[in-house]
């Protein structure tokens, strides 16, 4: 099943754009957040991420496979 995916437009304070899946409880508000689609996993979801942000990285909590990328 596919998730909508989303990455933090403001950056961490070590300058990571984290990547979070819609069910995540750490999702950020809508107006510091970008949709980046509909994703099996979060693989592609970070890929499409570091476009914009090349410091972009999954979430520990909902895209654990692929944080620290």
């Amino acid at each position: 099943m596919k998730k909508k995916y989303y990455v933090n437009t403001r950056a961490q304070d070590n300058g990571d754009h984290e990547v979070h899946d819609e069910t995540c409880y750490r999702l950020p508000e809508v107006a510091n957040r970008k949709y980046l689609g509909d994703y099996y996993s979060c693989e592609p979801a970070v890929a499409e991420a570091k476009k914009s942000y090349v410091k972009a990285d999954g979430c520990y909590y909902c895209s654990n496979s692929c944080h620290n990328r």
